[in-house]
């Protein structure tokens, strides 16, 4: 019985025992064959400092970065190169750095002097630090690359400009006047958000803040606060610029101002007469053109009747003269047949001068006079005695 036990076990145990020594061979060759890839190594920045909150455009900084191995191995044959891009450049030296090792775990500290460029934008801007280094994976030697961008925040310089208050000439107790500031942006970044107030006592405004909005770079322009002082007497107060810079920080620039208000003028009848402004040149009423027409219209009437008066007076002038150089003529005559009729003319010139009187013919100086030819009237009438006294026979 014990026999064929011990006989058993040795038939178990002797097999196993070759087999496995024949696995563990054929696992080893294959490991020799094909061994398994390391981990590859990682270089990271853990940290990195550029002098404060900020680098101010065209400003030189020193730029320090601190780099570490977190990879299982060891890394050699480093070199580190730092880019600033369109806005940084090295301020002296070289951008590229070796490292013969860096074991696993470890870390460096690199500084690198640099300067940010004056025309760079204000804000965050990015820096590029590259690694490229080797290490062993299984006992073969590999490379690899890290990139990785860092940011620098830029800030333009802070260059705008308000000229002081321009005060109004005179200030009225109750009368708005208005105080103007000028403005400019030399900076070559954005101002936004601009924004004027004046504070203090004694006056009103109807608005309190005098919005300007947005100012670009090299732009300018003018401020105007209105108010409205309430009494007389000196007006204390501050007018206040507030803006955002091109870093979108919150700025305030103040300006004290001091007004001598006056008294409104008090308005009473002396002061209205005084105040009453004097026609450019003299008003003539309308009753003085009345009487002024008036008056040509009568002296035209006088004129025309002094000169028809004049004119018959002088008519009746010359039919006088006419009738007396007649009258001259007959007396005057020498002819022997006209003394021989000189009493029948005269008749005939009396039957003539009496009818005419009968009839109205006569001159007056209500109605115009016919002019009498006397030589005419002497011919006419001697025929006409002759037949009178022919008919008296």
């Amino acid at each position: 019985m014990l026999m064929a036990i011990a006989f058993l076990c040795a038939v178990i145990f002797a097999p196993t025992h070759a087999f496995a020594d024949e696995d563990d061979d054929s696992t080893s060759s294959s490991t020799v064959a094909a061994p398994i890839a390391g981990p590859v190594p990682n270089i990271i920045v853990t940290n990195f400092t550029y002098g404060g909150d900020s680098v101010a455009a065209g400003a030189k900084f020193d730029l320090a970065f601190t780099f570490q191995n977190k990879g299982q191995v060891a890394v050699t044959n480093m070199v580190v190169t730092v880019d600033g891009g369109e806005s940084f450049a090295i301020a002296g030296g070289t951008n590229t750095f070796y490292v013969d090792a860096l074991w696993a775990g470890y870390s460096l500290t690199q500084t690198v002097p640099m300067q940010a460029l004056a025309s760079a934008k204000s804000g965050a801007q990015p820096v590029s630090i590259s690694f490229k280094y080797e290490y062993l994976d299984s006992g073969a030697r590999s490379s690899t690359q890290s990139d990785i961008k860092i940011s620098v925040p830029i800030s333009q310089p802070d260059r705008f400009e308000v000229s002081d208050p321009v005060l109004p000439d005179q200030s009225i107790a109750g009368q708005e006047a208005t105080i103007t500031m000028e403005y400019v942006n030399k900076g070559k970044g954005d101002i936004s958000n601009v924004e004027a107030t004046m504070e203090g006592e004694g006056f009103d405004a109807t608005m309190k803040n005098q919005y300007v909005g947005n100012v670009t770079s090299g732009a300018t322009g003018s401020i105007g606060y209105a108010f409205t002082p309430q009494a007389a007497g000196e007006l204390n107060a501050t007018v206040k610029v507030t803006y955002e810079d091109s870093d979108g920080q919150s700025k305030t620039k103040e300006f004290p101002v001091k007004i001598t208000v006056a008294d409104a003028p008090v308005m009473d009848g002396t002061a209205a007469d005084d105040m009453t402004v004097e026609p450019a040149g003299p008003v003539v009423p309308v009753w003085v053109w009345a009487v002024g027409a008036v008056a040509v219209v009568v002296l035209i009437v006088v004129i025309v009747l002094l000169v028809r008066r004049h004119r018959k007076k002088k008519s009746k002038s010359k039919i006088d003269e006419e009738w007396d150089d007649w009258a001259e003529g007959d007396a005057n005559k020498g002819d022997a047949a006209a003394n021989g009729t000189d009493a029948r003319a005269n008749a005939a010139s009396g039957a003539s001068v009496g009818a005419a009187a009968a009839a109205g013919a006569l001159p007056s100086d209500s109605a115009p006079t016919t002019v009498l030819e006397p030589v005419a009237a002497v011919d006419s009438l001697a025929p006409i005695a002759a037949d009178s006294a022919a008919h008296g026979k």
